[in-house]
């Protein structure tokens, strides 16, 4: 596609891209709103810089992808309740999200989209790292390829947290006032290649940070594909890297990414205000 009213510059081979000339504060056209989307569905992970957003406004530019959801483990902002504040405080050891993963892979519908906005970055480091599931998938031998068809995989929000997610998440100290007093558990089917639903493209979907096992198999047995799948997805040549900056916006497609919080800050405050959008059972 050839955009008339944005400038889309990649940043790697494998996806992501940088978007300029347009101020998300102000009101956008509808061919910048249909630029805006074509360059998400064509680099996955889509970076704005300097833009100066409330709260409010971030909650209406995720409304161009779809409606603004409600994360179930943390406390959104007062006024905006599909705001949650991802803080990392100069105590915290550990940092959110630093697996690789897909937002909300254990609901039933998980969600599409995610918009993550930088209010405070270290001086050096904090970068996010993105990898490309449609090209993991591509990569694929035949044989792995036909193995995987029709293969479904039980994806749980307590893997990793052996049942204490909300004493975990409470143990960070940038998040200990947000975590809801009750927390859900989640877990659901999905499989293991989605078909993209506007793209028609199939990805990879599968993770050591969600993905529990295989359907009809045991944790033991399902645990070195699994393994070998999450491994061979983040391949370098599959990647791109995005540096954070105050102002910056980030909007990745859920449905055939994943990422990770890179941790390499210590001693240092990262604050994000972050928005997921709705999506639909993967198919």
């Amino acid at each position: 596609m050839t955009f008339q009213t944005i400038e889309v510059r990649p940043l790697a081979g494998a996806l992501g891209a940088e978007v300029g000339n347009i101020d998300l504060s102000a009101p956008l056209s509808n061919q910048m709103r249909d630029e805006i989307h074509q360059a998400f569905l064509d680099n996955l992970v889509i970076v704005f810089r300097d833009q100066k957003l409330t709260p409010e406004k971030q909650v209406e530019i995720a409304g161009l992808f779809g409606k603004p959801a409600i994360y179930p483990f943390l406390q959104g902002l007062d006024g905006a309740p599909e705001v949650h504040e991802l803080l990392k405080t100069a105590e915290d050891e550990v940092n959110f999200g630093g697996n690789w993963h897909s937002d909300t892979a254990y609901r039933e519908c998980p969600d599409m989209g995610t918009l993550l906005y930088a209010h405070e970055v270290p001086d050096v480091g904090g970068d996010t790292l993105f990898t490309n599931m449609y090209l993991a998938y591509d990569a694929l031998s035949d044989g792995m390829k036909e193995m995987l068809k029709g293969l479904t995989a039980i994806y749980s929000s307590e893997k990793g947290y052996d049942g204490k997610r909300a004493e975990k998440m409470k143990s960070l100290d940038g998040l200990k006032d947000a975590v809801q007093a009750e927390i859900e558990t989640f877990e659901s089917e999905h499989p293991v290649v989605r078909t993209h639903p506007e793209t028609g493209q199939k990805a990879l979907y599968v993770s050591k940070s969600h993905t529990l096992r295989f359907k009809d198999m045991t944790v033991e047995e399902s645990t070195p594909l699994i393994d070998y799948l999450s491994t061979f997805a983040v391949l370098p040549e599959f990647t791109c890297r995005v540096d954070w900056q105050p102002q910056t916006l980030v909007i990745w497609d859920n449905r055939c990414t994943k990422h990770l919080a890179v941790d390499d800050y210590a001693g240092q405050r990262r604050r994000m205000h972050r928005v997921t959008v709705e999506g639909v059972k993967p198919l």
